[in-house]
């Protein structure tokens, strides 16, 4: 659990450091960090980059609705396709599918939800949410150390 956290705070903490704050070696650290990976606990390494830094100045919320369960694959196999949609969750309540959508503009939103999600078949209703500022937007989770023993 202390290796996740330290990576949580710091996945750039070199293996030396991060290997003395948990009372190991920097080898035998690597070799954790690599069982993590593979037994998919930490799914990747990767770069946090600020959106609206890079021109992505609207993100908003989409929850779609598909007609039948047969058009799901076709749904998620579009989402796969589409950069702009960052995070896709099934979820239960009155839609099926819970999307966040970065993208320049509203002209760019507008190109994803009505000429590439709502012209697949099975796609009965889409709900937009615009978001107008992010208080809070993390990937840090809180481990629970009787629910975690991987380590």
């Amino acid at each position: 659990m202390k290796i996740i956290n330290q990576l949580m705070s710091n996945s750039r903490i070199k293996w030396a450091d991060l290997a003395s704050h948990i009372g190991l070696s920097a080898p035998a650290t690597a070799d954790r960090v690599n069982r993590l990976m593979e037994q998919g606990v930490i799914k990747d390494f990767g770069v946090i980059v600020d959106a609206e830094s890079v021109g992505c100045d609207l993100t908003a919320f989409v929850a779609v609705s598909l007609e039948r369960p047969e058009h799901r694959t076709p749904f998620l196999n579009l989402i796969h396709t589409l950069y702009e949609v960052q995070e896709c969750h099934h979820i239960a309540g009155e839609d099926d599918y819970l999307l966040k959508i970065r993208c320049r503009n509203t002209k760019d939103l507008d190109r994803v939800i009505s000429q590439e999600i709502k012209s697949l078949r099975g796609i009965i209703r889409t709900k937009t949410t615009i978001v107008m500022d992010t208080v809070k937007e993390t990937y840090q989770l809180k481990l629970q150390q009787d629910k975690f023993s991987i380590e």
